[in-house]
């Protein structure tokens, strides 16, 4: 056998053995990536996300899910699932094995289309039994603790409508509740089942067209105006630091806020969509000075990182964020093949960034796990969130590597460049990066330094311009002015001229 027969069976060998080695989770993927960049254009990008698998219960012992409505994941990772149109809540570990199943046996915790549950620390088990109109909780154990009807206080009145879809609950035992068809915010039940309180409602938007429309409307036209509603909240979600993240369907901006405590958005502010914002907007589209496309966010989650997560159940995509409302990724949509969606409903995410999203149309929960490119982007917007760029500034060069077209990480350079006071340099990434917020900055801090820099030589030159002048003026005057003879000679005609 000749050395170019060896070489081509050897060749031949090779490239089977490869083929049967993994391929690499990008591969995986069944859409192409891209990124919204701050000129509206979506420059194709490496995927963040892929799909990894789905749960859709016929593995299980529990059997199929059907239309699966809420996720919650534990501290644990352990993952807690709604089976809406099986009337039960399933609880898995991370392995996918059954732990515990609640609300499908007959007796008081029997539940009737639920819609959401949450888990505290201990394992107690709340579900908003939509069916029923009420809030149920469990022990650890699954067993029937309590229930939660309509509260009885007269802040609700007798016409208030207790619907509960979402909840969530905080350490002192407080309920957050969205109830359907509640424009007044989120209900705050106390452990006892009392009313304490809506939390953090939406605002009725002012528009000058509406101030106009009210100048010449008529006393009925003005009174049905004065009664339009707040739209109401569709879900909520409690991070690691007690803050609450809540969407709201129906509205342009603004969709999803995180509010404090006292139940202040502090994520958006005024609302205004203002420089403070800079090219990030409302979580809506990378930049405010075009009109962002309309959302409909069903479902929020967000890491003790500060990423946060939305699933939009129109386009069926996720919007990925960090913590300064940086883009980071979008993925999914709507379509038959594994890693798109009939009817997203719910996501939910680990400690490890794995997300999990419930498809209530295709009856599973399909899992999308990070890529490297979305390991590295996620490490560099942590860094560049918490303020150390410099940090971050390898990162987004490795970044660039990968992927030359993701704007984010030319303006985490610029940022680096900017704190290290190389200013030019810093304005070259910032236009890359089509960030004119970090362009002016920089130019004026370049401005500042030149100025600095050749003081001297403006300051003589400026002494000289003005020497310069005075002198010119002294010689125009000088030529101008008369001679001696001349002069007299004027003075005398001038005497004659008043003798006559």
């Amino acid at each position: 056998m000749n050395l170019s027969i060896k070489t081509t069976i050897v060749a031949i060998a090779a490239a089977l053995s490869l083929s049967l080695l993994p391929a690499p989770a990008s591969a995986a993927s069944p859409y192409p990536g891209y990124i919204y960049s701050p000129d509206m254009r979506t420059p194709a990008s490496l995927n963040g996300y892929v799909y990894a698998d789905s749960i859709d219960g016929y593995g299980l012992s529990v059997g199929p899910f059907d239309s699966p409505e809420d996720l919650f994941i534990a501290e644990d990772d352990t993952l807690y699932i709604v089976d809406g149109g099986n009337a039960r809540v399933v609880h898995l570990d991370r392995e996918q094995n059954v732990l515990l199943v609640v609300g499908d046996e007959e007796g008081p915790g029997q539940l009737d289309s639920p819609k959401g549950v949450f888990a505290t620390r201990d394992g107690e088990i709340y579900v908003a039994d939509t069916g029923n109109r009420r809030i149920v909780r469990f022990d650890a154990k699954g067993r029937f603790v309590q229930e939660y009807l309509k509260p009885d206080s007269p802040l609700l009145g007798e016409q208030f409508y207790f619907a509960p879809a979402k909840v969530v609950v905080d350490k002192r035992g407080y309920l957050f509740v969205v109830s359907e068809g509640a424009s007044q915010g989120l209900l705050q039940i106390s452990p006892e089942g009392r009313f304490a309180g809506f939390f953090g409602a939406n605002h009725v938007d002012w528009s000058l067209s509406k101030f106009l429309v009210k100048l010449i409307a008529s006393r009925e036209q003005r009174a049905q105006m004065a009664s339009e509603k707040p739209p109401e909240f569709s879900n909520v979600f409690e991070d690691a630091e007690g803050f609450y993240y809540t969407t709201t369907l129906g509205i342009a901006a603004n969709q999803i806020k995180r509010l404090s405590t006292v139940g202040v958005d502090i994520l958006n502010g005024d609302g205004g969509g203002g420089k403070e914002q800079n090219v990030y907007g409302d979580y809506q589209l990378p930049t405010t000075n075009y009109t962002p496309a309309f959302k409909s966010f069903v479902d929020v989650t967000a890491g003790a990182d500060g990423i946060v997560t939305a699933l939009d159940s129109v386009t069926g995509k996720a919007y990925q964020y960090n913590a300064v409302k940086n883009m980071l990724f979008v993925f999914g949509g709507i379509g038959e093949q594994d890693g798109l969606f009939k009817v997203p409903s719910s996501i939910a995410q680990t400690s490890d960034g794995t997300l999990y999203i419930a498809d209530k149309g295709r009856n599973r929960i399909d899992r999308f796990v990070t890529t490297p490119f979305g390991q590295l982007v996620h490490r560099a917007s942590i860094l560049h969130a918490d303020g150390k760029y410099g940090e971050a500034q390898p990162i987004w060069k490795e970044v660039l590597r990968m992927n030359a077209n993701y704007k984010l990480a030319y303006g985490g350079i610029g940022q680096a460049l900017l704190k290290s006071e190389q200013y030019a340099e810093a304005m070259d990434y910032f236009k890359l990066a089509k960030d004119k917020y970090g362009y002016s900055a920089a130019l004026a801090e370049y401005r500042k330094e030149v100025m600095r820099r050749h003081f001297g030589e403006l300051a003589g030159g400026l002494i000289g311009a003005l020497i310069a002048i005075r002198l010119g003026f002294y010689l125009y005057r000088k030529l101008k002015r008369p001679s001696g003879a001349a002069a007299i000679r004027s003075n005398q005609e001038a005497g004659g001229g008043r003798q006559a």
